[in-house]
């Protein structure tokens, strides 16, 4: 059962790039323990907010909040050392490192609090279904796997909370699957997580709450039957041809 304490808070967040307000004005609360799905066209402003959320980018305005602290002046290693992790939407690993040792890596830092590296990267990996490629080199993984690798690495820093962003990219139906099963698995873990997908099907079949941007504006927040049932986010985003899921 979802714990309904809010684990993060924004408060009319904002991010502007001299002319070009990327952000506008976005509140956003994501429950603890919740999936959280974030919609949205290319150029919403989706990565700009995971962006701010955990400091690569800094606030034009507003306010982020962590469990009533907040960090939108903290930087980005201090608001991974407090619990929050990111996956990203491009994979980096080290190529000349196996899959072990780019999540060993992940494990040496991250949250605060003793830690047994070695331990943390293994249940990672296994979390992930990769402890069976654990020596295989990072430069030789399938897109799949890699994206798998993303997470793991996320992970091994333990996080209370994930932005996982579009972790599904150029994954096809089957890969899709494993993925919502991976996530699915960290909830249950205890490990809130925050999602940008495009995926329509994955993204409303996991997600209690969806949030959609359209031009760097909040235009729907809500459950998913509620939010693909929205004139507004069918015209900005699903398309008006999009037959709307039964209430």
């Amino acid at each position: 059962m979802v714990d309904n304490k809010i684990i993060l808070k924004g408060c009319k967040v904002t991010k502007k790039f001299r002319g070009l307000t990327a952000v506008l004005a976005v509140d956003f609360e994501i429950p603890q323990g919740s999936i959280y799905g974030l919609i949205g066209p290319n150029g919403a402003g989706k990565s700009t907010l995971f962006n701010m959320v955990t400091r690569y980018l800094p606030l034009t305005d507003g306010e982020i909040y962590y469990r009533g602290h907040r960090i939108d002046a903290s930087s980005t290693t201090r608001i991974n050392r407090m619990g929050i992790a990111r996956s990203f939407q491009i994979a980096k690993p080290f190529h000349e490192l196996s899959v072990y040792e780019n999540v060993y890596v992940g494990a040496l830092f991250g949250c605060d609090g003793e830690r047994d590296p070695q331990k943390v990267a293994w249940e990672s990996l296994e979390l992930t279904g990769l402890n069976e490629m654990a020596q295989y080199r990072a430069s030789t993984l399938s897109v799949g796997n890699l994206r798998k690798l993303e997470i793991a690495r996320a992970v091994a820093t333990r996080p209370e909370l994930l932005l996982a962003d579009e972790p599904c990219a150029g994954l096809n139906a089957t890969e899709t699957e494993e993925m919502m099963n991976i996530l699915r698995t960290l909830q249950k873990r205890g490990i809130t997580i925050w999602l940008v997908e495009h995926d329509m099907r994955a993204v409303m079949s996991i997600s209690e709450n969806v949030i959609v941007l359209d031009a760097g504006v909040k235009i729907a927040d809500g459950p998913p039957d509620i939010v693909s049932n929205d004139p507004r986010v069918i015209e900005a985003y699903l398309g008006k041809e999009y037959t709307p899921r039964a209430v």
